[in-house]
């Protein structure tokens, strides 16, 4: 069965060595931030602050820092399952006869069990606040410079206006005061875009901050899901179950019933403050930029909720263990657009979104550039700075392959393509505009006269099979 929710969650985590319980007091301002980051830089545990200065409610973090737990958490130890379920409904047709019905009734009810199912109630509306107050969270300030205290981890729920298919997504959150904070949605992500549409109209949006839930309910948040997907479905599409919801009592919209708190509220696009600076995962801190205000207008908790949080700065830290599951997980998409790709990385030190590296079984001349121009195109890969194309006999995980196919395969004027003034992440520290920069595309797969290789292509240094069998069978006699 699925892990439902956060305490469920820590009992798994626990069970396997994967979590720390700190009973020592702990500060929320930096105290608590450097110590997940000595964590997380180490491959450390889960930590779980059981005493936290000046707040009743405990503190976990890195509850997500490592392939295990993710494991742990989704339930499978191949994330591209995940993807590849929203493949195969996407190849599902609709029966149109009877024989066709009996036929295809195991798949229309492994969809219909995806759905979420609204309840009147759940473990998150066990206590109304009807005085709501960021002040009893313990929200972190994790750098020292960062402009005040930040939720880093709050899963932001919005509908589209029009459509009303529903959001979630993790943005960074400013507290102000008691009830007013800055909502840091960049400008390319799904939230921005619905308060636009709002703004247009001349209407405040609605908007839930979730804090924790069913782990896939988590990872849906920062899956770059399709647009006009709806991140619920997501959540049980990968949980192999639909989520259960419930509705918020100041605002129209449903939240996963199984979450820690919510955090009910409004943005006004007329309302707009500067927000930061604060420490991100790029390792730098990102300057002030203007951004709206949310206004806190109700809370839902547990009785006893826990306070899930993260953070973030130079890689590898936590979200590069959820970058990698999401590389893995959309995979089985990348290549329903592009058949031709083999493999895909995102490596984490590149903070997922400044450098891709694909290999393709290339069939014909230009098929590299045509792959990054398509990829360049899908959804949030359009924020991509570079990608770098290589052959199928190249391990994109490995380093040491991809530049020595870069090296040996890549001529930079013949085979480097670059486009200026395109979308670029708003946290790119190195764009000339915010927003606003270029892109850089290596084909570095062995090209063909056809794409003006005029020489002798050149003999791979392999072994033959003769050798490779003699010293496979003499191995062990080495001593080695």
């Amino acid at each position: 069965m699925p892990i439902e929710d956060i305490p469920q969650f820590i009992q798994e985590l626990e069970s396997a060595g994967e979590l720390k319980r700190v009973k020592t007091e702990v500060d929320t301002d930096l105290e608590i931030a450097e110590i997940l980051r000595r964590a997380m830089y180490a491959n450390g545990p889960a930590i779980l602050f059981e005493n936290v200065k000046g707040h009743d409610m405990p503190v976990l973090g890195n509850a997500f820092g490592s392939l295990k737990r993710l494991e742990i958490g989704l339930e499978t130890t191949d994330f591209t399952e995940i993807g590849q379920r929203i493949v195969d409904m996407t190849k599902m047709e609709i029966p149109s006869g009877i024989f066709n019905k009996i036929k295809k009734l195991p798949e229309l009810s492994k969809m219909s069990d995806s759905f979420s199912k609204l309840e009147k109630s759940g473990p998150v509306t066990e206590v109304i606040n009807d005085n709501p107050s960021f002040d009893k969270i313990p929200i972190l300030k994790t750098w020292p410079n960062d402009a005040g205290k930040f939720i880093t981890f709050g899963l932001v729920a919005t509908k589209h206006p029009e459509t009303g298919v529903r959001n979630l997504g993790v943005y960074r959150i400013q507290i102000l005061d008691s009830t007013h904070a800055i909502m840091h949605w960049q400008k390319h992500k799904r939230g921005a875009h619905h308060h636009d549409i709002s703004k247009e109209r001349g209407e405040k949006i609605e908007a839930a901050i979730i804090i924790g839930g069913e782990p896939a309910t988590v990872f849906s948040a920062v899956a770059p899901v399709p647009e006009g997907f709806d991140k619920y479905l997501f959540a049980g599409i990968t949980r192999k179950k639909g989520i259960k919801t419930v509705k918020c009592k100041t605002i129209d919209l449903q939240v996963p019933a199984n979450a820690e708190l919510v955090l009910e509220g409004y943005v006004d696009p007329t309302d707009v403050k500067d927000e930061g600076p604060f420490g991100d995962h790029t390792g730098y801190y990102t300057p002030k930029e203007p951004f709206p205000i949310f206004t806190l207008t109700g809370i839902m908790q547990r009785q006893k909720p826990i306070y899930l949080t993260t953070v973030v700065g130079k890689p590898i830290l936590e979200d590069a263990f959820i970058g990698k599951v999401i590389e893995r997980s959309f995979l089985p998409l990348i290549k329903m657009f592009q058949p031709e790709v083999v493999d895909f990385a995102m490596p984490a030190a590149g903070w997922f979104q400044g450098i891709g590296i694909i290999s393709i079984k290339k069939r014909y001349p230009g098929q590299a550039k045509k792959v990054m121009m398509g990829l360049w195109g899908l959804g949030q890969l359009a924020l991509t700075k570079f990608f770098v194309v290589v052959d199928d006999d190249v391990n994109v995980h490995d380093m040491n392959e991809v530049l020595w196919a870069v090296t040996t395969r890549a001529d930079p004027a013949r085979d480097s393509i670059i486009i200026d003034r395109t979308p670029t992440d708003t946290l790119d520290p190195s764009s000339p505009l915010v927003n606003l920069g270029s892109k850089l595309g290596i084909d570095a797969t062995q090209k063909t006269k056809e794409e003006g290789f005029e020489r002798e292509i050149q003999e791979l240094v392999k072994v033959d099979d003769a050798t490779k069998s003699l010293v496979d069978s003499r191995w062990s006699s080495y001593g080695l």
